[in-house]
């Protein structure tokens, strides 16, 4: 089964299919030539591909006979055949693109494939692959470190370690550390039996922020692993908006309403669709982003 990705470059959405035989990722070229256009409209997008690739073939350029068609899922939710292009492809794409942002596009590409970042997100996609998710304790906080230190296990020191220093964000102090320990004992012990009782747990475990650095992403898979042992349910985190979302985390130290309505609305039994948990930890990531 191929892995699929979506890669974000300045909120603007970059997929990616993973193609075993060649071992190799490709990109939509489309998404690669929207974004560094920075164009919204996907048809004027397309008309520039077209007029591109006719150019590209007129010079006998190998950008377009190293161009494969794969499939990748589209807007309305189906898989059509797309085409796509490896990293050399796209590299030697941007070479004719007669635009500056084209090189700012490919160092992001190029660099983010290698960052602590992307290193901690190829470990969250093999979560799945490696069937490690049905280890993990459910709902603890114990579950919590398991997620975490797998992720970002050679990468932080304290992969899976309760922090021991109080920290703050955005001018938000988190739990201080001297009573972190309680106040997690106090958290485990919340019930699962509705959705409401779980978003109450997820929004106190993201205020007491156990760990010095990747709590959204640990705490956001531990989140669907009680939402599927509780209630059969998961998110689809590609319905969330990254901004809603920032700010309903926010709004939800004080009024937990906002991210509950954000999450109810992205409910789903797909529990066990392997392409769902993979685009949800790109959204995921992509929360993280700094704009």
């Amino acid at each position: 089964m191929s892995k699929i990705s979506f890669r974000f470059y300045k909120d603007h959405e970059v997929r990616a299919v993973w193609d075993a035989t060649t071992s190799k990722w490709f990109f939509s070229v489309l998404d690669v030539l929207g974004a560094i256009n920075e164009q919204e409209d996907y048809a004027k997008t397309r008309n520039y591909w077209k007029y591109l690739k006719t150019k590209l073939k007129k010079d006998q350029n190998e950008v377009v006979s190293a161009t494969n068609q794969l499939k990748l899922l589209a807007p309305d939710g189906k898989k059509r055949l797309t085409d796509t292009l490896d990293m050399n492809g796209i590299e030697e794409l941007a070479k004719h693109i007669h635009n500056s942002k084209a090189m700012e596009f490919l160092d992001w590409l190029t660099y983010s494939e290698n960052t602590l970042d992307g290193k901690s997100k190829q470990k969250a996609y093999e979560l799945w692959e490696s069937g490690i998710l049905d280890t993990i304790e459910v709902g603890t906080t114990k579950g919590l470190q398991q997620i975490h230190a797998y992720i970002f296990g050679g990468l932080y020191d304290f992969a899976g370690q309760i922090r021991t220093a109080t920290i703050s964000k955005g001018g938000t102090i988190f739990c201080r550390a001297e009573y972190l320990h309680y106040n997690l004992e106090q958290i485990e012990q919340m019930s699962e039996s509705t959705f409401d009782e779980i978003a109450d747990k997820y929004v106190e475990m993201n205020v007491a922020h156990p760990f010095m650095e990747g709590n959204g992403r640990s705490t956001r898979i531990w989140l669907d692993l009680i939402l599927k042992a509780r209630l059969n349910k998961c998110v689809d985190w590609s319905k969330i908006n990254k901004n809603d979302y920032l700010q309903a985390m926010t709004q939800s130290v004080a009024d937990s309403t906002y991210i509950k309505h954000l999450l109810t609305n992205a409910l789903t039994d797909n529990t066990n669709d392997r392409e769902l948990f993979m685009k949800g930890i790109d959204y995921s990531y992509y929360y993280e982003q700094e704009d």
